[in-house]
């Protein structure tokens, strides 16, 4: 290692964690440098014996990011004693990758691998609005209403939050794409439900701009110098731009379920003001302005 870099830096290099993350593990204590407890502002050579909690870090690898073709039934995850497969089991490099974003077990399609903390920081920015691209495969035709209706953007029950809008294009008669600038969980598949269809299938062919191309399902391809670059340009293009709005919280207060698991708005209005258990002098005056309708009371 040439010169000396500022100790953040160099754990990002190491592929330990992102610059404000490692930032957050040297506050905590949780670094050292050379036995000493290391402090913000400390820089390194690489010759220092540097540990993250108790483990002693090597040098930094090259930096790498990976294109991986997922296929259906592998867990994305490092290890799992549940999981027949992960996606570790697939990679055959000597450096230490780390998904950058999730895909479920049941779905397939590009998965961006990396070792550089600063890359997964950026991609897993959830405000950012990084573009996923999905072909879906679903077991009915969906009508155009429902499209418009989930382009949108709809109240999720089950996560209880309002997904962003979203493109969805119709390719055939059970067939779309769609471009989704957030990874809730299991979001498409659970978007689809409650207008009553099932997704048969999903494949994510395009992460930003990087795409699945003519990857078979199993393989994976290292990015060139040029891609990793313009895939950061993009990632930085982002950031820039101007932030999705947040849902606000009130709306969950206006959407109820009703027996078949769909979903209908209910029209907000003035909340009724219950009087159970309250004092009977301001429940006798509340009545007397009107205000409240008396009704028959409790049997004795």
């Amino acid at each position: 290692m040439d010169g000396k870099t500022r100790l953040n830096k160099y754990l990002a290099e190491c592929g330990i964690a992102s610059r404000r993350e490692s930032d957050r593990l040297i506050e905590e204590g949780r670094v050292t440098i050379n036995g000493r407890k290391a402090v913000l502002g400390d820089v390194v050579d690489g010759s220092e014996k540097i540990t993250v909690n108790g483990r002693r870090i090597g040098a930094p690898e090259r930096k790498l990011v990976v294109a991986f073709y997922k296929p259906v039934g592998v867990a994305v995850t490092e290890s799992d004693p549940h999981a027949s497969e992960t996606v570790m089991d697939y990679i055959d490099l000597p450096e230490r990758l780390t998904y950058a974003g999730r895909l479920d077990k049941d779905s397939e399609g590009l998965l961006l691998m990396t070792n550089d903390g600063d890359l997964i920081h950026s991609m897993m920015q959830g405000s950012f609005a990084h573009e996923k691209e999905y072909i879906v495969y679903l077991d009915k035709e969906p009508d155009a209403e429902t499209i418009e209706k989930l382009a949108a953007g709809v109240y999720l029950i089950e996560l209880e939050k309002k997904t962003r809008p979203c493109r969805i294009e119709k390719i055939r008669r059970q067939v779309v794409r769609m471009v989704l600038t957030e990874g809730l969980n299991r979001q498409i598949r659970r978007m689809w439900k409650q207008e009553g269809i099932e997704v048969k299938a999903l494949k994510r062919t395009r992460v930003v701009n990087i795409t699945l191309g003519d990857l078979e399902p199993g393989e994976y391809s290292i990015l060139s110098d040029k891609q990793v670059a313009d895939l950061r340009k993009a990632l930085e293009k982002d950031a820039l731009a101007p932030k999705p709005k947040r849902t606000p919280r009130k709306f969950a207060h206006n959407v109820m379920k009703t027996g078949e698991g769909r979903i209908k708005t209910v029209p907000a209005g003035p909340r009724k003001t219950s009087l159970r258990g309250a004092n009977p002098r301001l429940k006798e005056l509340a009545e007397k302005s009107g205000k409240v309708k008396q009704g028959p009371g409790k049997k004795r």
